[in-house]
C-alpha cells in the first residue's frame, strides 16, 4: 500500500470544510430556535383568537336573546 503524501492544501481544505460544518451547525441551531419561537407565538395567537371569537359570539347571542325578549 502506498502512503499518500499530505499536502498543505489538503489540510487547509479539510480545515475550511470543518469550519464550514461548525458554522452550519450553529446556524441550524439558531434557525430551529427561531422556528420553535414562532411556533410558540402562533399557538399563543391561536388561543387569543379563540378567546376573542368566543367572547364576540357569546355577546352577539346575548344581544339577540335580549332583542327577542324585548320584542315579544
Amino acid at each position: 500500500m502506498v502512503k499518500r503524501k499530505v499536502i498543505k492544501q489538503d489540510v487547509l481544505a479539510h480545515q475550511r470544510i470543518t469550519d464550514h460544518e461548525k458554522l452550519c451547525l450553529i446556524m441550524q441551531k439558531e434557525t430551529n430556535k427561531k422556528i420553535d419561537d414562532l411556533h410558540t407565538d402562533v399557538h399563543r395567537l391561536e388561543k387569543i383568537m379563540l378567546a376573542s371569537s368566543g367572547f364576540v359570539i357569546t355577546s352577539l347571542v346575548g344581544l339577540i336573546v335580549a332583542l327577542v325578549v324585548k320584542i315579544f
